[in-house]
């Protein structure tokens, strides 16, 4: 079985149809945001630099700009230099037709292009302001490089991943980006259903990479106050519940295996052939399992080494216990589960043919999102966005001369 091979949707409008965002962001954070909006209909333009276009499109993979191509789909790009004033001109004749503005400039660049929210509002009272930073708009550190790494450090993430022998551990991906992308989106529609109220206005939605990463971490600050102490890296295990870890097959394949409730540990026992082990005062409850859990994992990990992945996944389905593979890029594209269902889905591609990626998320059942388009090339749309606010062919190419897109 194939991926679903899946054609370009262009007639679907989605349930954002009618919002304009224009985007200046630059990188993950900005362009996950916006690629939430494009799949349910808005009119997403990324606004690049002239010829360069968005750093993303510079992150390549076998000489393909991969990155770009599946979060950049769905959206138009114009070129425009904001450090131009004939730019800024032009960025300024597009704000009334936006209900939504991103920027991931440091703070107060906006401000010294003669944009603060001041002006974006006297020129369009209902526009949201969308601005993405390491550390916000206030604070201490609002001026510093807010790199998703940094943050991912300064938050607590990488001293509490990885494992206790082991130094700490950062995501190898852009965790923070992505975090503060998806919450920045759902933050744009909060302030965009105040917007379309009867009297209501557009509002800044300051979104930093930090303050996400927080949110997600658990309670570690309301912990610390009432345990007193810092927890140590657990690797794959986790100081709350027992079993939780990773296991090697005997054909060195691994599992993932989590018996966060009293009766799925108690269930694991019965499958493995273990029963007694309900009642031996080490494993009874989850608090004596974290305590003896060398011993736990011993004796879970000596069940699932005698067996293949396959054998394993077998017999844990039918015993109802809550396990599962640690699946490679190429497994879980090969998933029987992710094929059928549509989780990943192949587009049309001017390079491959065919290019998979992620299919729209979530899924809606009334209005759902789709795939109209593929990631524009640099200044694609500049005839049809900047011809809309009448100018001419002869006009752009003046443009293009000055430097200003």
């Amino acid at each position: 079985m194939q991926l679903q091979q899946v054609d370009f949707e262009p007639q679907c409008q989605g349930p954002l149809h009618g919002v304009r965002v224009l985007d200046l962001s630059r990188l993950m954070a900005g362009n996950m945001l916006s690629l939430q909006l494009a799949d349910f209909g808005a009119e997403v333009i990324k606004v690049e630099p002239p010829g360069a276009g968005d750093t993303l499109r510079h992150w390549k993979e076998g000489g393909l700009p991969v990155w770009w191509k599946v979060y950049a789909r769905n959206k138009k790009s114009i070129t425009l230099n904001t450090r131009h004033a004939a730019g800024v001109r032009l960025l300024r004749q597009l704000l009334p037709q936006a209900q939504v503005l991103v920027e991931s400039f440091r703070p107060g660049v906006l401000e010294a292009m003669g944009l603060g929210f001041d002006v974006l509002q006297s020129i369009n009272p209902k526009l949201v302001l969308v601005r993405l930073t390491g550390w916000g708009q206030t604070g201490p550190y609002s001026s510093r490089p807010g790199f998703g790494t940094l943050v991912e450090g300064f938050s607590g993430f990488a001293a509490k991943n990885g494992y206790p022998d082991k130094p700490p551990a950062l995501p190898n991906l852009g965790l923070a980006d992505m975090v503060a992308g998806l919450t920045a989106a759902s933050a744009t529609l909060v302030a965009l259903r105040e917007a379309e109220r009867e009297g209501g206005r557009g509002q800044v939605v300051d979104v930093s990479l930090l303050e996400p990463m927080l949110a997600i971490l658990g309670p570690d600050a309301a912990l610390y106050k009432v345990t007193g102490r810092i927890a140590p890296r657990t690797g794959n295990r986790t100081s709350i519940t027992a079993p939780r870890n990773a296991y090697e097959t005997s054909d060195g394949q691994w599992i993932v295996m989590s018996g966060a409730t009293q009766r799925m540990a108690e269930r694991l026992f019965d499958a493995i052939g273990r029963p007694d082990m309900k009642q031996d005062p080490r494993f009874r409850t989850s608090a004596d399992r974290l305590d003896n859990i060398e011993a736990l994992d011993a004796i879970i990990g000596d069940f699932v080494r005698c067996r293949t992945l396959a054998d394993n996944l077998a017999y844990f389905e039918r015993a109802q216990v809550t396990f599962g593979p640690i699946n490679d890029a190429l497994q879980v594209t090969q998933d029987r589960h992710v094929r059928e269902r549509g989780v990943l889905v192949e587009l049309p591609d001017d390079d491959l043919g065919r290019l998979p990626m992620h299919a729209v998320t979530p899924r809606l059942s009334a209005t759902p999102g789709a795939i109209r388009s593929a990631a524009p090339g640099v200044g694609e749309h500049n005839a049809e966005i900047y011809g809309a606010l009448g100018l001419a062919a002869g006009d752009l190419a003046a443009l293009v001369a000055e430097g200003a897109i």
